[in-house]
């Protein structure tokens, strides 16, 4: 719903001036650095296909019609899109799907009703340790005052790129429950991830570490907006789980009226054992594909391996670049977005610093043009937005932490407006001037939530302090005399 508008022929960063830049710079090169389908076309048509026909396919895929041919279009069709998303499709929970997407091209076994790779599932679980463990000890080794101090949680909810309506509430509460949560939150992130390790035979542990681990994915998600990445972080966590250990969970969180009784429990498992026992069709087929999915299980094993060391390498010296044996390696396959580091709000932010965008029709008066989901008018209630994923009310926020950066695409968002360029016009709120406008600028704003007795005075959600214009009045392009 947004590709057009973000990368289209007339979005914000046209994939066709990008792929054009790649290719100048590094010739065939580009081909292997940005792999994409676009290649091929970088029309919006092209974009359509590659998202609406990848919700087919996943359609299917969840209906069960189809298996690891799908998966491996599912997984090309979005390296594809986040390629030619450039900053926009740049989060690490891009990366993390493609890296369980490509995880999940492996663990499928070639036909249907056969037993998974057993060594593939040991890599789902070690990148659920990953991704988990690194989001904790990253914020330990990065040596920001907020976590060393313990005092993180008193600015987050404030400071997250897109706040719920809840967020203000939990803002509220004493400062030793942000406290507190540190401490729990550290514990869960570092601890629990180990045992996701521990052999099958200690189901018990596995289950409270994953339950441990799903409550704080699902605390982060009733606070605040994070797209998909809390639903897929749980779909990790399930995944490391054996049949046992999803029985445990399913008596937990079961509706009533739906149970396995222990005699049908034997019955699937007496069931399971004599298809087991049975000679399957295709066993050739079937033991290569083993043998070639162990061995690309292990490599990405060993490279998960060293990016787990490397993340930690770079946090800890502040560093961009680590030389060291994956070096060349994990470079080697990076663009392919393969195998990842990750440590999610490793320096907490502590202030909150928005670009509003102002249009005129007359550069005297001037008007804000509101954003859908990002902090807008003081007056306007935070909203729960996911799993959507707004990219470029996302971007503003990594905008305002340091505008210069992101003067390249701000740049061509205000021209798109001046223009009243319909596909990029839909990203945003409903305009504010009747007539498309003839000025443009963007102001600079320190916004706070509120306190409950601010609130209860002006009904505001937020209060914000005036800093700067980021622009002087940008006007539209004269219309040429016919």
């Amino acid at each position: 719903m947004q590709i057009v508008g973000l990368v289209g022929e007339r979005g914000i960063l046209p994939i066709s001036q990008f792929l054009t830049s790649v290719h100048a710079e590094y010739g065939a090169r580009a081909y292997w650095y940005f792999p994409t389908l676009l290649w091929f076309s970088r029309a919006d048509a092209m974009l359509s296909i590659l998202c609406w026909g990848g919700a087919v396919l996943a359609l299917l895929l969840v209906a069960g019609r189809a298996h690891v041919t799908v998966l491996v279009v599912l997984w090309a069709f979005y390296l594809s899109v986040t390629v030619a998303g450039q900053v926009f499709l740049g989060f690490q929970w891009d990366s993390l799907l493609l890296e369980t997407g490509l995880l999940a091209c492996l663990y499928v076994p070639l036909r249907a009703g056969a037993v998974p790779n057993g060594v593939v599932r040991w890599m789902l679980g070690g990148l659920a340790f990953k991704l988990t463990f690194l989001s904790g000890v990253t914020k330990i080794l990065s040596g920001d005052p907020a976590w060393a101090a313990w005092t993180a949680m008193t600015y987050h909810y404030e400071t997250q790129p897109i706040p719920a309506w809840t967020s203000w509430y939990v803002h509220q509460l004493p400062a030793a429950v942000h406290y507190g949560s540190v401490s729990a939150m550290l514990a869960v992130e570092i601890v629990a991830p180990f045992a996701l390790l521990l052999p099958a035979r200690v189901r018990r542990t596995r289950l409270t570490a994953c339950i441990a681990m799903i409550l704080l994915q699902v605390g982060i998600a009733i606070t605040g907006n994070y797209g998909f990445f809390n639903l897929l972080t749980i779909a990790l966590y399930v995944a490391a789980l054996d049949d046992d250990g999803l029985r445990g969970l399913w008596r937990l969180v079961r509706v009533r009226g739906v149970r396995l009784q222990p005699d049908q429990v034997r019955r699937v498992r007496l069931q399971a054992d004599q298809s087991a026992g049975q000679p399957q069709p295709g066993r050739a087929d079937a033991r290569l594909w083993r043998i070639g999915t162990t061995a690309a299980a292990i490599v990405l094993g060993v490279l998960s391996l060293g990016a787990c060391i490397r993340e930690m390498e770079l946090t800890a010296r502040r560093s961009t670049r680590i030389a060291g044996p994956w070096a060349v390696p994990l470079e080697w396959v990076g663009p392919f977005r393969a195998v990842n580091g990750y440590g999610l709000f490793r320096v907490m932010t502590r202030e909150r610093p928005e670009i509003v965008v102002e249009v005129s029709s007359d550069g005297q008066n001037w008007w804000e043009y509101e954003f859908r989901w990002k902090a807008g008018h003081p007056l306007r209630r935070p909203r729960f937005v996911q799993p959507h994923m707004p990219r470029l009310d996302w971007q503003m926020w990594f905008a305002a932490l340091h505008p210069p950066s992101a003067q390249y695409w701000l740049d061509r968002l205000t021209r798109q407006i001046l223009a009243g360029e319909p596909s990029v016009l839909r990203l945003l709120g409903p305009s504010p001037l009747v007539n498309p406008p003839r000025y443009v600028r963007l102001a600079y704003y320190d916004y706070r939530f509120t306190t409950p007795e601010q609130r209860a005075e002006t009904g505001g959600w937020w209060r914000r302090t005036f800093m700067a214009y980021l622009t002087e009045p940008i006007a539209a392009a004269p219309v040429p005399v016919p």
